[in-house]
């Protein structure tokens, strides 16, 4: 599962779709306390809230506009609670570390995307989200990325 804490503008078809399905089950979770998955690392940050329905539901809201802007037909009635009204504090080094593996992805998926946006440093968070200093979260589940497969990792191998 990953809820990403990235504007959702710079996902590719698969991502985005993929972040509403996995941002459904989230909301399913949190809403029936004891389903499956409800200890997953992802889900502290909305969970840890005064009102992690509405949160997660805000959260899955910027999904749908996003999708609505692309002329997706995501169905906006699958969520459940809204009106959280205010942001989750995101660390600068959990936006960097994801940003970085999205644009992983992007590369291999989306390479006209990865285009697009691979020279941006500093991308918009999520709105649910507002950017504070800080390393990456303790919940994240940290992967070294593969950059001999990127084009970043083939410069520096001179190749």
């Amino acid at each position: 599962m990953r809820l990403w804490s990235v504007h959702p503008k710079y996902f590719d078809r698969q991502a985005l779709t993929a972040c509403w399905r996995e941002g459904l089950l989230a909301q399913a979770v949190i809403s029936e306390p004891g389903r499956g998955y409800s200890r997953h690392p992802q889900l502290q940050r909305f969970q840890e809230t005064d009102d992690p329905r509405a949160a997660i539901g805000d959260y899955l809201s910027a999904i749908v506009e996003e999708a609505d802007a692309r002329g997706y037909r995501f169905d906006r009635n699958k969520i459940r609670a809204i009106g959280f009204g205010r942001t989750l504090p995101l660390n600068d080094g959990q936006l960097a570390y994801e940003w970085a593996h999205l644009l992983a992805k992007l590369e291999r998926r989306s390479p006209s995307l990865w285009e697009q946006w691979r020279e941006v440093s500093i991308p918009d968070p999520h709105p649910l989200f507002t950017v504070v200093g800080g390393p990456i979260a303790e919940w994240e589940k940290v992967v070294t990325l593969d950059l001999r497969r990127s084009s970043a990792g083939q410069k520096e191998a001179g190749t």
